[in-house]
């Protein structure tokens, strides 16, 4: 690796490691899904300060060049982070449901005991 790429791959290490820092104090950024992102920008600068190991990583996983490694390590951290959004968007989905359902009893039970020529209850939204 060049001087130059290695200056690179240390600057983008150290710049995911702080944008998600700053995103975590400034609350943008739930401190669960941060550990990922840094683990991310740690593993730059790991590989970037420890180039021997992606070599001996090349060499395990019997890959030509350690670009192909680095490739092949970026699409399986896709493809997990992927999986792991897909996991969190199926129990939002199902809270969702649960949270319909309740609501529509909760209306339910409000229309059955509203008085005969009363108010009508507030809809959802209202008074606010």
């Amino acid at each position: 690796m060049t001087p130059r790429q290695k200056i690179f791959a240390l600057g983008a290490g150290i710049a995911i490691f702080a944008v998600i820092l700053n995103l975590v104090y400034r609350r943008k950024l739930r401190e669960e899904y941060s550990w990922l992102w840094l683990l991310t920008g740690l593993g730059i600068i790991l590989l970037v300060a420890w180039y021997d190991l992606l070599v001996f990583l090349t060499g395990v996983i019997g890959a030509s060049l350690p670009t192909t490694t680095l490739f092949l390590t970026g699409i399986i951290f896709l493809v997990l982070i992927n999986i792991h959004y897909s996991i969190k968007i199926s129990a939002l989905t199902d809270q969702v449901r649960t949270l319909a359902r309740e609501m529509a009893l909760l209306r339910a039970r409000l229309d059955e005991s509203a008085p005969p020529g009363g108010p009508a209850p507030l809809e959802i939204g209202e008074g606010e």
